[in-house]
């Protein structure tokens, strides 16, 4: 209620806006499927009986789980707070960023030919989930220096989706 009376130029729909807590759920919540899905499909490579195949078809589950997560990051829109479109900010460049890491572990995977080829490119999987589980943390981490009245870090406390995923580390 109090962002209807914040005015400014009509582009910026009320609509976009979410509520807080709900914004945060719903981050909080996308990361840990998507993690849970990553961690799962790496658990499946891990099993051994690597090939060509098997890798292909983890990567395109991987491709799955990523597109929807990112899907789900877009969707999000821009929590109701002073740093509400920072922090929009902040998870648009993430999803860019995660997008980028799939098509780098794509590309990995179509350079692999036949088994020996599979278990090259493993290493460069590995490294690029790495990488996108320390994008995801250094996103979370940023929203505590855009939240100076501390309206996201109360949301995230609040949420128990959040709790779930913190909890576990």
């Amino acid at each position: 209620l109090l962002a209807a009376g914040c005015g400014g130029s009509s582009d910026s729909a009320s609509s976009d806006t979410t509520p807080t807590e709900e914004w945060a759920d719903g981050l909080c919540s996308s990361i840990s499927t998507w993690t849970s899905s990553l961690t799962s499909i790496v658990d499946t490579l891990k099993g051994g009986d690597l090939s060509e195949d098997s890798l292909t078809s983890a990567v395109d589950e991987a491709k799955g789980a990523t597109e929807t997560f990112t899907t789900s990051l877009s969707d999000l829109g821009t929590p109701d707070t002073e740093a509400g479109q920072e922090a929009r900010d902040s998870v648009d460049k993430l999803v860019t960023d995660i997008q980028a890491d799939m098509t780098e572990i794509e590309d990995a995977v179509n350079g692999a030919s036949g088994v020996a080829g599979a278990i090259a490119a493993v290493p460069t999987i590995s490294s690029t989930l790495a990488k996108a589980g320390e994008q995801v943390s250094n996103t979370l981490s940023g929203f505590q220096d855009l939240d100076a009245k501390g309206e996201l870090e109360s949301a995230f406390e609040s949420s128990s989706s959040c709790q779930e995923l913190t909890g576990g580390s």
